[in-house]
């Protein structure tokens, strides 16, 4: 297992030292559009990030009786980050609630009094600049216990609302983001990403545009990183999501007058994004003002004793939950793919 950067494809690394594991979960309504998302259980896909978040925590969920799978069967991406976590551990983990339906059991969870973000088809209906300045305070405060952070997502529907943000603040990436389908259900997302802009018009300053078609998620990561990164370095862990949160920091720099310390951000994903045909993170990273420092790595489920496994490898999931970022710091740590993948298969093999 190897890392590798994103616009060259030559080896490269995260940070060395222990991590900080910081998972921002949050509901947009906007996953209870029909087939709009398949990053969960089938009516029941608003509880994603909350059982994620008990996982990666306890490697258990409390509030429901089983792991969140898509409707294929393919588990989530916590699988892997917990099973990274089990060979070599964070030096914590923590949870941001930013608007849950239900707020996860046994965990240590930072509430903001933020709630679920509406539907973006009806507007999202948020304080898109109460939510950045919670996000810059927070930075501001968190106290490493490690050498770096780890920031992830479990945001279900959150590639349709982050094309939304992107296109909203006049990015040219309409086609740039990933899904968790293998095949992707573009009408659904166009028509709902539509229906979303129609709400903004050029009049509104960016915060406006935000409080309609982003999510709560995107706009508090952007603050935190912000202000978290002036004093040390942050991973932002996931795909095209992770890379709209980017751009977002930086579109909204000049409003809080603050410069981005790039030097001390990575943007870490799965290879499943990076070498994703129906998407391109590195077009939506090329859009920021500054050459971001981004990395993949190679691993895979090719030998997988579990034939579910497999569909990663084919498209489905891709990334979330910090899968990314967690395999990289796998990798950092000298774990190997055959290591990694025996951990994952016992976690599932004793659920």
């Amino acid at each position: 297992m190897k890392t590798y950067n994103i616009f060259t494809n030559e080896e490269d690394s995260l940070p060395v030292g222990k991590a900080d594991f910081l998972l921002a979960a949050s509901v947009t309504r906007t996953c209870e559009i029909e087939g709009i998302t398949q990053a969960g259980i089938p009516g029941m896909i608003p509880l994603t990030p909350t059982l994620d978040a008990e996982f990666i925590t306890s490697q258990k969920v409390f509030s429901l009786g089983e792991l969140a799978e898509t409707p294929t069967g393919v588990p989530t991406p916590a699988i892997i980050t917990r099973a990274v976590h089990n060979l070599t551990p964070f030096s914590s983990i923590e949870i941001l609630n930013l608007g849950l339906n239900i707020s996860p059991q046994n965990t240590t969870c930072q509430s903001f009094g933020i709630s679920p973000s509406d539907s973006i088809v009806t507007g999202a209906n948020i304080d898109a600049r109460d939510i950045f300045h919670k996000g810059m305070k927070a930075g501001k405060s968190y106290e490493l216990k490690g050498s770096y952070l780890i920031l992830a997502e479990s945001t279900p529907s959150g590639t349709t609302t982050a094309t939304a943000t992107a296109l909203a603040l006049g990015y040219e990436c309409k086609n740039d983001f990933s899904s968790s389908f293998l095949n992707v259900p573009n009408s659904i997302k166009d028509e709902t990403i539509q229906k979303a802009l129609s709400l903004i018009n050029e009049d509104m300053d960016k915060f406006e545009k935000l409080s309609h078609v982003s999510d709560n998620m995107l706009i508090f990561c952007a603050g935190f990183l912000l202000e978290a990164s002036r004093r040390f370095h942050i991973v932002l862990a996931g795909g095209t999501q992770m890379a709209a949160c980017l751009l977002v920091a930086d579109a909204l720099r000049e409003d809080v007058l603050m410069r981005v310390k790039s030097d001390n951000i990575t943007l870490a994903t799965t290879s499943w994004v990076a070498n994703d045909e129906h998407s391109d993170i590195a077009h939506i990273l090329s859009l920021l003002s500054y050459k971001p420092h981004a990395v993949y790595t190679s691993f895979s489920f090719e030998k997988a004793a579990i034939p579910i496994l497999k569909k990663y490898d084919d498209g489905e999931a891709k990334e979330g939950v910090g899968a990314g970022a967690s395999l990289g710091y796998a990798c950092a740590n000298k774990t190997t793919n055959e290591e990694l993948l025996e951990a994952i298969e016992y976690i599932l093999y004793t659920q």
